[in-house]
């Protein structure tokens, strides 16, 4: 295809051009559009395939036509990025003229940001410290101790027993509001554990006290978000018979609670637990050093980096810490202190997408690949994500988009550049406890590590107070997991080419089907139990 190509813009990383794509080079794209379906066109009077073309062109032109414009940009782009050897941080922006007509000349305006030139890697000398810990005796005895006070087993308790907290009340219930029952509010032997939180807030505790036999009227009011916009925010009372208050047995720590689990014995049991906690030691330990190796990787580089992409990755940071501010006891605190940061979080951007592209550029140079048939996995794995009628349209969706494959393949790739690096650098080992591995984990509270930082880079990290102390969870984020990670982005080298966007202003980004759960019965007012219902909890909030 000829175009004609004219750079409009070219600071820093910042790129643009001005595209002219011919007219007889989208009219022979439409010409071959008409000569591929002709064969498919069925027309009254006419034997399959034989419709003449200027029917077709009749009938299809401006559906043909928007086809082969679409192609012929693409196209275009792509040939722009080739030629200029570009490789774009983000998707570009594609933009058609608004003069355009059928027939004339196509202009189209492409501005990007290119990925930089990354200089070549330092990565000898690298000094790492793995902490070893095994896993802790008590913790084991702990983690059993946990497992055995979940398996409750209930006895009746005396007649004149008064039910307290951590014991069950078998009930029958029916509730009203404004004097009216309501659908789901009626159930009958409906067993609720009092403190487990299973029941509208309120409704457990006014049946603490109450005793087998005894009927008690129970007035709560249901949350503003409860499920049903007939209930939410109203006042309700409900009348509860109980039948029965149960106390909590024992449950003994031996081997016949092993078995009770399907497991042989209780050294069988010890060993899951001991294995379970091993692992995740493990990872605890890799996260350590890979802080240590990104530190020193931050440390030996600096490099100009995408704005696009850094403004995208601040966006990331803010969105992951006000949803956590969210569920904080006083969300607009939290809020305010996300906002006071906002340059912090601004320079961990940065950072995180620097170190993005030098492992990329460490993976690249050395080899690091994700195979086909690791990557079919992956896919496979995020299908199993979705309903089972959306899996397959997710999977051509992967197939089709070159980036939403890289962000899928992002974080293997990166976890085998940093294996690769593992294996390059000295590592010494050192005793320690699973406390002293989480206080290493929390120190260096808020700093960003990088050129210039003026702080001691040496292998082991030097112990400060706890990050987030006396701060909320959110805000805590940046001084945890937000400033270890590398960003998602274009992780690999092949993952720069991008599929350019679609020429339409107007038209939505296509976006990958939302993975969804299984589906399930729509949520009733209150939980069957027995054949009766219960008076549910407000919905818990995830993390």
């Amino acid at each position: 295809m000829t175009i004609k190509t004219v750079e409009t813009e070219n600071e820093g990383l910042k790129r643009a051009f001005m595209l002219t794509i011919p007219a007889e080079d989208i009219e022979a794209r439409v010409e071959q559009e008409v000569k591929r379906i002709a064969p498919q066109i069925r027309m009254p009077g006419f034997r399959p395939g034989k419709v003449p073309a200027n029917l077709i062109r009749k009938m299809h032109g401006e559906s043909l036509r928007g086809d082969a414009l679409q192609g012929a940009v693409q196209d275009g782009v792509q040939q722009l990025l080739n030629e200029q050897r570009i490789r774009p941080a983000l998707q570009p922006q594609v933009e058609l003229d608004e003069g355009y007509a059928p027939g004339k000349d196509a202009e189209v305006r492409v501005s990007l940001e290119a990925l930089p030139d990354v200089p070549a890697p330092s990565i000898g000398g690298l000094k790492l410290e793995r902490l070893t810990v095994e896993p802790d005796e008590a913790a084991i005895e702990e983690q059993i101790r946990q497992l055995a006070n979940q398996s409750k087993h209930w006895n009746e308790a005396p007649k004149k027993h008064a039910a307290a907290i951590g014991e069950l009340v078998v009930m029958d219930f029916e509730g009203e509001v404004d004097g009216t029952p309501f659908e789901g509010g009626k159930g009958e032997d409906m067993s609720v554990e009092l403190g487990s939180g299973q029941l509208i807030p309120g409704f457990e505790d006014q049946l603490v006290g109450a005793r087998a036999g005894d009927e008690r009227k129970v007035k709560v009011t249901f949350p503003g978000d409860y499920p049903s916009d007939d209930l939410k925010g109203k006042e309700a009372t409900f009348s509860v018979k109980v039948k029965a208050v149960k106390t909590a047995g024992e449950t003994k720590v031996d081997e016949e609670f092993a078995k009770s689990l399907g497991l042989t014995d209780l050294a069988q049991l010890q060993g899951l637990i001991r294995d379970q906690l091993a692992q995740e030691l493990n990872g605890l330990t890799r996260t350590h050093m890979k802080r240590q190796l990104l530190d020193q990787l931050a440390a030996r580089h600096d490099f100009a980096v995408p704005p696009s992409m850094v403004e995208a990755e601040y966006q990331n940071i803010l969105s992951q810490l006000k949803h956590e501010a969210s569920h904080e006891a006083d969300p607009e605190a939290a809020l305010k202190e996300i906002e006071a940061e906002a340059d912090d979080y601004r320079r961990i951007a940065e950072r995180r997408v620097r170190l993005g592209l030098l492992l990329s550029e460490i993976g690249g140079a050395n080899g690091v690949d994700v195979s086909e048939q690791e990557m079919n996995r992956l896919v496979m794995q995020a299908a199993s994500q979705y309903q089972p009628k959306d899996r397959e349209t997710f999977i051509r969706y992967i197939q089709q988009e070159p980036m939403a494959a890289a962000q899928l393949r992002a974080p293997l790739y990166e976890d085998k550049v940093v294996d690769f690096l593992f294996e390059r650098a000295e590592v010494t080992e050192r005793k320690a406890t699973r406390a002293q591995l989480e206080a290493d984990l929390e120190s260096e509270e808020g700093h960003v590590h990088g050129p210039g930082c003026g702080h001691d880079h040496s292998p082991a990290p030097k112990a400060k107070k706890a990050a987030g102390k006396g701060k909320s969870k959110a805000a805590a984020g940046k001084d945890n997991a937000v400033i270890d990670e590398p960003a998602k982005g274009p992780v690999e080298k092949a993952s720069a080419k991008p599929k350019p966007a679609k020429p339409l202003k107007d038209e939505p980004a296509r976006k990958a089907p939302q993975p969804k759960a299984e589906a399930k019965p729509a949520a009733k007012p209150v939980p069957s139990k027995a054949g009766g219902k219960a008076p549910a909890k407000k919905p818990a909030k995830k993390a």
